[in-house]
């Protein structure tokens, strides 16, 4: 049976578009320094792992919202950021006066 090639240069393309995106996910390596969620921009926010550009404003417009985070712990309240990217995150946030 032949694939049609419409169908695999769709194929190809998505494949494509989903690494790049997968790639800007907190691929690189981790922050040197802890980052400070009440201050940190989209930009800084992505250097963590598993944190691509949607959850970085997800973060950002939770803070907004909501006001400076008072504990790491309420990450956990911003979609898309569950107890264990939670855990994958803590040695890497920090807010005023905490240390992780």
């Amino acid at each position: 049976m032949r694939v049609p090639l419409l169908h695999l240069l769709r194929t190809r393309l998505l494949a494509l578009a989903l690494g790049g995106t997968l790639l800007l996910a907190g691929s690189g390596p981790p922050p040197e320094h802890p980052v400070n969620l009440n201050t940190a921009t989209v930009t800084e926010l992505m250097q963590l792992p598993r944190v691509g550009p949607r959850t970085a404003q997800r973060i950002i417009d939770f803070r907004q919202e909501h006001g400076p985070f008072q504990r790491p712990e309420e990450l956990m309240n911003v979609k898309g950021i569950g107890e264990k990217t939670f855990q994958k995150l803590r040695p890497f946030i920090t807010v005023d006066g905490d240390e992780p």
